[in-house]
């Protein structure tokens, strides 16, 4: 992944007129067409407004029409500023602390935060080849038992291709009916696709599913058998419980599944040539108005 600095975010967003500037080449990478001259004119900036005017007639566009901007008095460089932070490290960071780091109040910092965090939920095409499945359980401490059976926790099932993309759902229980579908769902069946698991008894009828499946004895302090192991899902749950314990500090089960989406997307990310601030962007919020993705690539150079 090519490296991106704060230098490189200052130089290339130095204020709000480049940021605006930059989503209106990129929804607009041939000019603008009027909505009421019906053609490409010449639009300019009305002062102090994230708006443009057609100098024929007048009529008004807005580059953060449909995105996550749209109707936001927040200055478009503390929007893109924020991306950037939540993007730059393997934990991401919270919602206080974007309110320190952008200066403004915590409400605004949570809805940064929480529509930035929607943008890392994407679908991940089917797992394939080698397959970890996992269970771990996340919430406060509770006296009693620990992991499975453990009272006042979600449970979480996590699916990663060795060398590839990763999947973590929460999940009501851990019983066949709930994993085996989930496992149908999201693990292809072409070509040689192994499933390793534990010795959870849930987990007996994947070879019924149509794949191999290869187990590990955890019950028995048995780790890693030949190729059988879960060690990559539990370095998946490792980054997550480490980034909720320390930034996060705890995380309400209603929005578990969102948090947990985006410690995924920065591990899907892991290894991209493009830098995943620029993956955000790109693949993220200027998506959802229908910015072309070609144009978007090329403005961010």
């Amino acid at each position: 992944m090519r490296n991106y600095t704060i230098k490189d975010f200052n130089r290339q967003f130095p204020d709000e007129d480049t940021c605006l500037e930059f989503l209106k080449k990129a929804r607009w990478p041939k000019g603008v067409t009027c909505p009421k001259c019906r053609k490409i004119t010449k639009f300019y900036r009305i002062a102090n407004r994230k708006v443009y005017s057609c100098e024929f007639c007048g009529a008004h566009v807005s580059p953060t029409a449909g995105t996550i901007f749209h109707k936001s008095d927040t200055p478009l460089r503390s929007w893109f500023h924020a991306i950037f932070l939540m993007a730059s490290t393997k934990t991401g960071i919270s919602a206080k602390q974007l309110q320190r780091e952008l200066g403004v109040t915590y409400k605004t910092a949570w809805r940064i935060f929480k529509e930035v965090r929607k943008l890392m939920s994407e679908d991940v095409n089917p797992l394939a080849g080698q397959v970890e499945v996992d269970e771990t359980y996340i919430g406060g401490k509770h006296a009693g038992k620990r992991g499975r059976g453990a009272r006042g926790k979600c449970i979480v099932m996590g699916m990663v291709e060795r060398n590839g993309n990763a999947i973590a759902k929460v999940i009501p229980d851990v019983r066949a009916r709930t994993l085996l579908p989930m496992i149908e769902a999201k693990v292809a069946k072409k070509g040689k696709t192994v499933v390793f698991t534990d010795e959870l008894q849930s987990y007996n009828h994947v070879e019924k599913l149509g794949y191999a499946h290869e187990i590990v004895q955890h019950s028995a302090k048995q780790y890693v058998a030949g190729v059988a192991h879960v060690n990559t899902c539990e370095a998946l749950w490792s980054t997550v419980k480490r980034g909720i314990d320390g930034v996060n500090h705890s995380v309400s089960p209603l929005y578990l599944q969102s948090y947990l989406d985006s410690y995924v997307y920065r591990y899907n990310h892991r290894r991209d040539e493009t830098p995943m601030f620029e993956s955000l962007l790109c693949a993220g919020f200027l998506r959802l108005s229908g910015f072309p993705e070609k144009a978007l690539k090329l403005l961010l150079g």
